[in-house]
């Protein structure tokens, strides 16, 4: 279960009251990063709160709102490549 840690969702700026309602509308506890902005211009909202079971269907569901430019969950689309820290050094893993 996911969801230990805040889901960032970045999100259009005219778009933050009605996205921050759909979010809290899925269980968590939408909170706008103060003092940030991304390249593109857009706002990060962090969601709180959440215990996330189905990514795939979570982040679908977040990216389907209006105003929501992505979330961090990642999950529709699996890495090719996974840089892992050990104690050896960094071990590359990657997709067959």
């Amino acid at each position: 279960v996911l969801g230990r840690f805040p889901l960032p969702v970045e999100i259009v700026p005219m778009a933050l009251a009605h996205v921050q309602r759909e979010l809290a509308r899925l269980g968590g506890t939408p909170l706008l990063r103060t003092g940030f902005v991304t390249d593109n211009g857009n706002l990060i909202v962090d969601l709180r709160g959440l215990q996330i079971v189905d990514a795939v269907a979570l982040e679908t569901r977040i990216n389907q709102i209006v105003g929501v430019v992505t979330n961090g969950l990642f999950a529709c689309r699996p890495a090719d490549v996974c840089l892992l820290g050990t104690a050896n050094g960094v071990q590359t893993l990657t997709a067959i």
